[in-house]
């Protein structure tokens, strides 16, 4: 199987961690150059949204979105980062950093791609506002989940704090946050999470 990648993406940086905490050392990676302006043309062919990552399987179709391919990785290992016990939990989690590397991703194109005359910073503010909501609801909510086993909420927020430190390092998202803080601190020192650390 080959894993269309980019070295940057915290979407895809998800399952390059998973990868590595599951043992599947099989999954080729190949980096693609794409933007929503410009999309690659072998990724395009896998997901024709054009978005990273996208799996290429041996035994089927391609897959994409890093929700579905966590799945179905998670499967091909008989791994337990969506336990049935927490489903729930696990889900709303994922999706809550999926929202946050969203609006993180967002205001990253808005200045990298539009012109400096067309950017509008009320929606940059908005997509801030977005990512601070969602902070503070794991901070007052989500704190006992994640000191508990590690499942693919874990992964997902782990990935998308550290898009914030990469991206967006002037928002300083700690401020007010102690426990989260503490916690990605912790985390961030797993094994696959520093070796997935993302390069611009």
């Amino acid at each position: 199987m080959t894993l269309l990648s980019s070295s940057a993406s915290p979407f895809v940086r998800i399952i390059r961690v998973l990868l590595q905490e599951t043992g599947q050392a099989d999954v080729e990676e190949i980096f693609v150059t794409t933007t929503p302006m410009a999309t690659d043309t072998t990724l395009a062919a896998a997901n024709p949204v054009g978005k990273v990552p996208a799996l290429l399987r041996d035994d089927g179709p391609a897959i994409y979105d890093s929700r579905v391919i966590a799945r179905y990785l998670n499967a091909r290992a008989n791994a337990a980062f969506y336990p049935d016990a927490s489903i729930w939990e696990t889900l709303t989690l994922e999706a809550t950093a999926h929202g946050i590397m969203e609006a993180a991703v967002i205001s990253v194109y808005e200045k990298r791609l539009r012109p400096e005359e067309n950017w509008y910073q009320p929606w940059m503010d908005a997509q801030w506002d977005k990512i601070a909501r969602a902070l503070d609801a794991v901070e007052a909510r989500w704190m006992s989940h994640l000191a508990g086993p590690m499942d693919m909420g874990h992964i997902a927020m782990g990935c998308a704090l550290g898009y914030l430190d990469f991206r967006h390092p002037d928002k300083a998202w700690r401020a007010g946050r102690d426990a989260l803080a503490g916690w990605e601190a912790g985390f961030a020192q797993r094994p696959a999470m520093q070796a997935t650390a993302p390069k611009a």
